[in-house]
Parts: C-alpha cells; structure tokens; sequence
C-alpha cells in the first residue's frame, strides 16, 4: 500500500519561499504520477503541479506558473514542490497524491488514489 508523507509547510511572509517535500513509501518512479493539491479557506480543492510518470510535468493554475516548480529529488526519493514569490492567497493546506501512471490534464483530485495527510501553508506578515 502506498503511503504518502508531506513536510515543509510552515508561516512565511509574502514574497517568501517554501519547499514542500512529498516522501512516498515505496518506489515511485515510471509507476506512479504524484501531484500537489491545495485546499484554502473557503475553498475547494485545486490542483497545483504534477510530476508525471512519463517525465512529463504540469502546472496548475496559472496563478502559480512561475512561481512554484515541481521536481524529484532522486537523493532522497521524494517530489518536492519549491514555492517561491508566495503570496497570502497562497494560503491553505497542502497536499500530495498519486496515481498510476500519468499525470492527468484536467487534475481532477477523483483521479488520485493516494493521499498524504496535507501540510498548512499560511502566507502572511
């Protein structure tokens, strides 16, 4: 069964940046997309970026291109998500997710099979 584990999220201040990590707990690679999600007061749940199995990346909404990136750190096997110029709408709770094989384009959070138990991410000075 795989297992997702977030961390890195904490109080920055605008224009601040964060690394979220995501630590699956077994191997991911050519198998599994993960992706990050986002859930901010009031809101619904929104995709953010996704590492798919194929190599391929995707970045969603397009308030965040640019600004947050998506990457695998082989040395530690996990998915990081390096958030930079962080606004307070960036607010709300982070999560990862997988699913087999690639990434999906519309990112539907119903496509995910896979869930971490989400990291807070508070923007705000």
């Amino acid at each position: 069964q795989l297992q997702l584990v977030e961390s890195g999220g904490g109080l920055v201040q605008p224009g601040g940046s964060l690394r979220l990590s995501c630590a699956p707990s077994i191997p991911t690679v050519d198998f599994y997309s993960i992706a990050w999600f986002r859930q901010g007061p009031g809101k619904e749940r929104e995709g953010v970026s996704c590492l798919s199995s194929d190599g391929g990346r995707t970045n969603y909404p397009d308030s965040v291109k640019g600004r947050f990136t998506v990457s695998r750190d082989n040395a530690k096997s996990t998915v990081v998500l390096q958030m930079n110029s962080l606004k307070p709408e960036d607010t709300g709770v982070y999560y990862c997710a997988a699913r087999w094989g690639p990434c999906t384009a519309t990112m539907s959070d119903e496509t995910y099979d896979y869930w971490g138990q989400g990291t807070q991410v508070t923007v705000s000075s």
